[in-house]
């Protein structure tokens, strides 16, 4: 009987064992996106400081720089956001960034590159 019980009720358990997981899963992935739109937020507000201060004549050269690289970053978000408004964008999307890579061209914001991704990414070039 006992082993009657234990199979009925496995079935269950690997189910809300599964579910638990996703919704960690989930949340895990949704904080990590959280984190990253928050750092885009915070390298677009130094790029409109340093472009104000650039109006004024009072950036230097290695400010610009830095500026112009989150101008591009900004560019690749818009990018993406044209993508994810089509249909299908869970599955165009990464084709075209696998396929980016591949080719040699990174096509996301530097915020949502993790470190690993990035290593893989100097090492191709």
């Amino acid at each position: 009987m006992k082993t009657l019980r234990k199979f009925h009720r496995a079935p269950i358990r690997v189910y809300r064992i599964k579910r638990l997981s996703t919704k960690l899963k989930a949340k895990r992935t949704m904080l990590k996106l959280k984190l990253a739109l928050a750092q885009e937020k915070q390298e677009t507000k130094e790029m409109l400081v340093i472009y104000k201060k650039y109006t004024q004549g009072q950036a230097s050269k290695e400010e610009m720089k830095i500026a112009n690289e989150q101008f591009v970053d900004v560019l690749k978000g818009i990018g993406l956001g044209v993508f994810a408004v089509l249909p299908f964008a869970p599955i165009t999307i990464p084709v075209i960034i696998k396929l980016g890579r591949l080719v040699g061209v990174e096509v996301m914001p530097s915020a949502f590159i993790t470190k690993k991704d990035n290593k893989r990414v100097v090492k191709e070039k």
